[in-house]
């Protein structure tokens, strides 16, 4: 079984997250917050490598040996390799017009609602991706990692536009997308519940 670049419905059973990705995700909770620079520093590119193959070829990884940059890198790795982005690309625009909508509880309904669209294992894993930028942006004085510095690192591995465009417009979006999910981790809590 394959988990690099395959749809969430496809790895998830019954709407739970593969252990790899389980894995990897209570390491960056746990260890995140303490760590500067988490999400903004990589590991190694060949240990990233050898670890993607191994996990791609289904083998035991012990994830808590390895650097938390390692993990990170890997996590932000695997997002990024998720068909058509966890957000989904075809919500593209109505993602990027959220944050230009009136005050904050709007934002927040808009939001909802479009999370609503999303297969139920997006889902899943965006309540555990904000769980923990949220728990890394609660320590921001010790990681120097604020929720604008977590959505700059995060975000272009969350949401992509659906077809390349100028640099100017990718530009633009970027800047945009990292906006809501710097919105989303600073407001977690109201979007997903506890």
């Amino acid at each position: 079984g394959k988990l690099f670049g395959l749809l969430l419905t496809a790895i998830c059973e019954d709407d739970n997250l593969p252990k790899p990705l389980l894995d990897m995700l209570s390491l960056l909770y746990q260890e995140g917050p303490s760590t500067e620079g988490i999400f903004r520093r990589s590991g190694s590119a060949k240990t990233c490598k050898e670890l993607k193959e191994k996990l791609d070829s289904g083998a035991e990884v012990d994830l808590a040996c390895e650097s938390i940059f390692v993990t990170a890198s890997l996590f932000k790795d695997f997002l990024r390799n998720i068909p058509g982005s966890i957000l989904s690309s075809q919500l593209c625009d109505k993602w990027v017009s959220v944050m230009d909508q009136g005050n904050n509880e709007e934002k927040i309904k808009s939001i909802q609602r479009l999370i609503e669209q999303l297969p139920r294992a997006n889902v899943v894993l965006l309540r555990y991706i904000f769980g923990v930028l949220h728990g890394i942006e609660m320590r921001s004085e010790e990681n120097q990692m604020n929720a604008f510095n977590l959505a700059i690192c995060i975000a272009p591995s969350l949401l992509w536009p659906p077809v390349s465009s100028t640099p100017d417009i990718e530009s633009e979006f970027t800047k945009k997308i990292s906006s809501l999910v710097q919105f989303l981790t600073e407001n977690c809590c109201r979007i997903f519940g506890d």
